[in-house]
C-alpha cells in the first residue's frame, strides 16, 4: 500500500472512504465533547493569571544592611535616604522645599558618602552648579534663572579617560506631590550607587558623573543647563537617564541611542532584571504620550547618546498628592538598584565611551520575556529576520495547501479557491477582532461613560477582551457550520483557517516592515511560533490525521501567548493610568481598546477558531456574548465602571485662582474679574464632579474667548495649557480674588529707532517662581528683535515666554523691537498679558473653602495667579 493510500485509510473522516452524511456524523464524533471547550478557554485564562502576571510583578527580595556583603545595593539604607525625602514635602522650583530643604539633604547625604570614599582607590568632587538660560521648548521659551544642579564626579585614582560616563535623575516636584516615586525613588538609588561604587574596592575606567538635577519638571531646564554650561558636561558622552511615570515596580527600558545598538548589548549583559522593548521606544517618540524627560534635551543639545529608564507601574499616583514613601516597596528599590549599579559598572569600563561615534550603527530590535531572558539583534538583521519568516510561513502554508490537496483527492485549483474563500473569512474576523472593542470604545465614550476601566482594569476582559474573541471567531465559526465539503475534511479546513490567519499576520508584518518599524518583531516571532509546530505537523503524518495536529500547535502556542499576552499586559498597566491625565479631546479608550483587541489578537489568534475541535462551539460564542453584555452593562450601569477612586485612582482637577485685569491702550481698565480656569486631565472633564458638592454652576468653556482675546485672555499656565487651551473652562466669581500680591510691570521706554519703522520698548517685570509673558503684536507689526532666543521669532503667532527662577527672584528685564511699515507708533502695536503664579499658596479663605467642597477622589492642583493684559 502506498502512503498515499496508508494516509487515507488511517483517517476515518476522509471523505473517499465513508458517504457524505456518514463521514460528517464521524467528524462529530471524533470531536471532543462541548464542555471541554470552555476548559479549553479556561486553561489559556489560568495561564495567564497564573504565569504572566506574577511574572510581571515579580521583585527581587531586599538587601539590608545586616546580611548584605561590601559591593552591592542596599535596598535598606536607600529606602532610609528615601523616606527623609518624602518629608520634604512638595519641591516645585523656586520654593524652599526644592531650592533650600531639598538641596541641603542631598549635600548632607553626598558629605557622609565622600567621608567614607576609598581615598586610596578614587577621588570624588561635589559641585553645586547654579545655572541660568533659555531655550525654545515646543510651543513657548523655556527661560530659567538661578536653578540648581547637584553634580559628583567619582574618577577611578590617577584616570587618564577624557570621557565620563553621565548618570542623571532630578529632585524636583510637581506642585502638592512629595514625589516619592518621580524621581525620589531615582534619586536616592543614585545616593545608593555612588555608596557603593565610591566604597568597594573595584576598578573601573571612565571617570562617573552622577547628576541630581533641581528643574526636570518645569519642564527639563536644569538638564539644559548642566548639558550647555557645566564644565564637565563637554566630556560626558553616554548617560543613564533615571526618571519616573509611576511609583513602585519594575523600571522599563524605553529609549535607546538613538543610533548605537551597542548600548542595548550594555543592557541585556548587564541589566539583572530586564524590562525593555522596542514598541515602548517606537510609542513614545511618537509623542502621543504626556511625557517627556532629560533624555530629550541631553539627546538634543549634545552628543550624548545612552539609555532612558524610567518606573511605570502605579501612575496613578503620578504627579500627585499621593505619591508618597508607603507606596514604593522596598523590593522595587532593589530592583532598580541592582540593575543600576549593574550598569554604570558595566558601562563605566565600555571601551566604546572614548568615540561612541564610531559605533553607531543604526538602531536595535530588544525586547524581554517575562523578564526571564532578554534578546536583541541589529534592525538590519531584524529585517531579514522579518521578511524571512513571512516568505517561510506563506511557502509553508502553499505546501499544507498541496498536501490537503493531494490527499483529500481534488485538484489544486480546486483547494487554493477554497483557501482563498477561507483567507477573505479569516481577513473580516481580523477586521471584527479589532473593531468590536473599539466600537464599544465608541460607543461608552458616544454616552460619556470613558474610562470605565480606570479604577476596575479587570472590566477590560469582558468589554474589549471578550468581544475581540467573539469577533475573530465568528466567521471562521458561520464559514465552518455552513461549508460542507464531501472531499475536504473538516480538520482540513480548520487548518486552512488557521493557515489565513498566519497570511494575514505575514502580510501586515511585511507591510509594517517596509513601513521602517522594529515592533514588526512581534508579528515575526508570533509568526515562528506558527512555522514551527506547521512544519513538524508536515515533517509527520500528523498534518493528515483528523485533529492530530492541533496537539503540537496547542502545545508550541503557550510560548506566544504567554509573550504577547505579557507584553500587551505591560502597555495596558502603563497607559491605563495615563489616560487619567490624556487630555479631553482624544477619546483614550480608542487607544486601550485597541491595544486590548492587538493584544488578543496576537496571543489567541491561532488558539480560538479550535474551540471548532470541540462539539457545539456555539455555546461558547454564546458565552463570549453574555459575558460581553454583562461586563458592559457592569461597566456602564453600576459603581464599578465609576472610574474615580479615593488615594489609589483620582480624578486630577488642576485650576487657578485667577484675578483678571485689561488694561486698555491710554491706560484705563477695560475689564477686570475673578474666576477659577479649569485645565480638567482627562476625558470626562467635569461632570464626574457633577452631583457633588462642589459648586460648578456657572462653568462654561473659554474656546469662544479665544478668537476676542490673546490666548483666550486667561493666565494659560504652561505649554500643555496652551496646547488645551480650547478645552478650558472658566467658573467666574463674584468676590475678586485675593492674590498673595501684584507684582509691578513696567514700561521702562519706549524708543523709535534710527529707521523710523522700528520701535523698542524695554520692560521690568517683577517675578513669582513661574511667571508667564504673552506677546502678541498686530497683523502690520512685526518682531524684529528682542531678549529671547532669536531663532523663536516668526514660530508662533503669540509668543509665550515661560520664566522660572530658583535661589535667585531678580526682576526680569527685556526689550522687543517691533517693526511697522508705516512708521506709526502712535497707535497700539503690541499686546503683552503677564501672569505670576503663587504655587503652593491655598488662596483666600473663600478658595480654600471652595477646594474643600470637591470629593475625596478629586486630587485638587491648584494656586492663585495674576493676570494683567496690556495694549502699548
Amino acid at each position: 500500500m502506498g502512503d498515499k493510500d496508508k494516509l487515507i485509510s488511517d483517517e476515518p473522516v476522509e471523505a473517499g472512504l465513508l458517504s457524505p452524511k456518514n463521514a460528517r456524523k464521524q467528524e462529530q464524533t471524533s470531536r471532543g465533547p462541548w464542555y471541554m471547550a470552555s476548559g479549553f478557554l479556561l486553561f489559556w485564562l489560568l495561564l495567564f493569571f497564573a504565569v504572566v502576571v506574577p511574572l510581571f510583578y515579580r521583585l527581587p527580595a531586599a538587601m539590608t544592611i545586616e546580611d548584605a556583603s561590601k559591593g552591592v545595593f542596599i535596598a535598606e539604607r536607600a529606602q532610609g535616604n528615601l523616606y527623609e525625602f518624602d518629608k520634604i514635602g512638595p519641591k516645585v522650583v523656586g520654593s524652599d522645599g526644592n531650592e533650600n530643604k531639598t538641596v541641603q539633604f542631598l549635600l548632607k547625604e553626598l558629605a557622609l558618602i565622600e567621608a567614607n570614599v576609598l581615598d586610596e582607590y578614587f577621588d570624588i568632587e561635589i559641585d553645586l552648579q547654579i545655572v541660568s538660560g533659555s531655550y525654545i521648548h515646543w510651543t513657548m521659551v523655556n527661560m530659567y534663572q538661578a536653578v540648581q544642579n547637584i553634580v559628583v564626579k567619582l574618577s577611578p585614582k590617577n584616570s587618564t579617560s577624557d570621557t565620563y560616563l553621565l548618570v542623571n535623575s532630578h529632585f524636583d516636584s510637581k506642585p502638592t506631590s512629595p514625589s516619592a516615586g518621580d524621581a525620589g525613588q531615582m534619586v536616592v538609588t543614585i545616593l545608593e550607587v555612588l555608596r557603593v561604587m565610591s566604597s568597594t574596592k573595584q576598578t573601573f575606567e571612565h571617570p562617573i558623573v552622577f547628576l541630581l538635577n533641581g528643574a526636570e519638571e518645569n519642564p527639563l531646564q536644569a538638564s539644559h543647563g548642566f548639558i550647555t554650561q557645566h564644565k564637565w558636561a563637554s566630556k560626558c558622552t553616554v548617560l543613564i537617564n533615571l526618571d519616573a511615570a509611576g511609583s513602585g515596580g519594575r523600571e522599563i527600558l524605553f529609549q535607546t541611542g538613538p543610533n548605537h545598538p551597542w548600548l542595548v548589548n550594555y543592557y541585556k549583559t548587564n541589566a539583572k532584571h530586564p524590562f525593555a522593548t522596542t514598541m515602548a521606544e517606537e510609542i513614545f517618540q511618537t509623542g502621543i504620550l504626556p511625557s517627556d524627560t532629560d533624555f530629550t534635551i541631553f539627546t538634543k543639545y549634545s552628543k550624548l547618546v545612552g539609555l532612558d529608564i524610567a518606573q511605570c507601574i502605579n501612575g496613578y499616583t503620578y504627579h500627585t498628592k499621593y505619591d508618597r514613601f508607603d507606596v514604593i516597596p522596598r523590593t522595587s528599590i532593589q530592583n532598580t538598584g541592582e540593575n543600576v549599579l549593574s550598569l554604570v559598572r558595566g558601562l563605566s569600563n565600555a571601551t566604546e565611551l572614548h568615540d561612541p561615534e564610531a559605533y553607531a550603527s543604526g538602531h536595535a530590535v530588544f525586547f524581554d520575556v517575562l523578564g526571564l531572558y532578554f534578546i536583541s539583534y541589529s534592525q538590519s538583521t531584524g529585517v531579514i529576520l522579518n521578511y524571512a519568516v513571512a516568505g517561510a510561513t506563506i511557502v509553508l502554508i502553499f505546501v499544507s495547501v498541496w498536501r490537503t490537496a493531494s490527499v483529500s483527492n481534488v485538484s489544486t485549483g480546486h483547494i487554493v479557491g477554497l483557501f482563498i474563500l477561507i483567507l477573505v473569512v479569516q481577513i473580516i474576523g481580523f477586521v471584527l477582532g479589532l473593531g468590536m472593542p473599539v466600537v464599544v470604545a465608541y460607543l461608552f465614550d458616544m454616552y460619556g461613560l470613558s474610562l470605565t476601566y480606570f479604577a476596575t482594569p479587570a472590566l477590560m476582559i469582558g468589554i474589549y477582551v471578550f468581544p475581540s474573541l467573539l469577533g475573530l471567531s465568528l466567521p471562521s465559526f458561520i464559514y465552518l457550520k455552513l461549508q460542507r465539503s464531501e472531499k475536504i475534511s473538516f480538520a482540513h479546513q480548520l487548518q486552512m483557517v488557521l493557515h489565513g490567519h498566519a497570511i494575514v499576520l505575514a502580510t501586515l508584518g511585511i507591510g509594517i516592515t517596509y513601513y521602517g518599524l522594529r515592533s514588526a518583531y512581534v508579528i515575526t516571532w508570533t509568526l515562528i511560533f506558527y512555522v514551527v509546530p506547521l512544519t513538524i505537523n508536515l515533517l509527520t503524518t500528523l498534518h493528515d490525521r483528523g485533529f492530530s495536529w492541533t496537539g503540537v500547535v496547542k502545545i508550541v502556542q503557550i510560548v506566544p501567548f504567554l509573550y504577547n499576552s505579557y507584553l500587551f499586559y505591560t502597555f495596558l498597566v502603563i497607559l491605563s493610568a495615563m489616560m487619567g491625565r490624556f487630555g479631553r479631546s482624544t477619546n483614550p479608550d480608542l487607544i486601550i481598546s485597541a491595544l486590548n483587541a492587538l493584544g488578543t489578537i496576537l496571543a489567541m489568534g491561532f488558539l480560538i477558531p479550535l474551540i471548532n475541535v470541540f462539539r457545539r462551539p456555539s455555546m461558547i460564542l454564546f458565552a463570549l456574548l453574555a459575558v460581553s453584555a454583562l461586563s458592559i452593562y457592569t461597566a456602564s450601569s453600576t459603581q464599578l465602571g465609576f472610574p474615580y477612586r479615593p488615594k489609589t485612582n483620582v480624578e486630577r482637577v488642576p485650576y487657578l485662582q485667577v484675578r483678571r485685569t485689561f488694561y486698555e491702550y491710554d491706560g484705563s481698565v477695560s475689564k477686570e474679574d475673578s474666576g477659577y480656569l479649569f485645565n480638567f486631565q482627562d476625558r470626562r472633564g467635569p461632570a464626574p464632579l457633577k452631583g457633588t458638592k462642589a459648586n460648578l454652576t456657572g462653568l462654561v468653556g473659554i474656546e469662544a474667548d479665544c478668537a476676542k482675546y490673546m490666548m483666550c485672555g486667561y493666565p494659560l499656565y504652561d505649554h500643555r495649557w496652551v496646547k488645551n487651551r480650547l478645552k478650558g473652562m472658566w467658573l467666574p466669581r463674584e468676590t475678586p480674588v485675593e492674590t498673595p500680591s501684584v507684582p509691578t510691570f513696567e514700561l521702562l521706554n519706549k524708543t523709535v529707532l534710527e529707521d523710523g519703522k522700528t520701535v523698542r520698548f524695554e520692560f521690568r517685570a517683577e517675578v513669582t517662581d513661574h511667571t508667564s509673558v504673552f506677546i502678541q503684536p498686530y497683523e502690520d507689526v512685526a518682531v524684529t528683535n528682542w531678549s529671547f532666543p532669536i531663532d523663536y521669532i516668526g514660530q508662533q503667532t503669540t509668543y509665550h515666554i515661560y520664566f522660572a527662577h530658583g535661589k535667585d527672584n531678580t526682576a526680569l528685564s527685556f526689550f522687543i523691537e517691533l517693526y511697522k511699515p508705516d512708521g506709526d507708533f502712535d497707535v497700539p502695536v503690541c499686546q503683552v498679558g503677564v501672569s505670576h503664579h503663587f504655587i503652593g499658596d491655598e488662596g483666600d479663605e473663600l478658595s480654600q473653602k471652595f477646594a474643600k467642597s470637591f470629593p475625596s477622589y478629586a486630587a485638587l492642583v491648584q494656586w492663585p495667579t495674576s493676570y494683567r493684559q496690556f495694549t502699548y
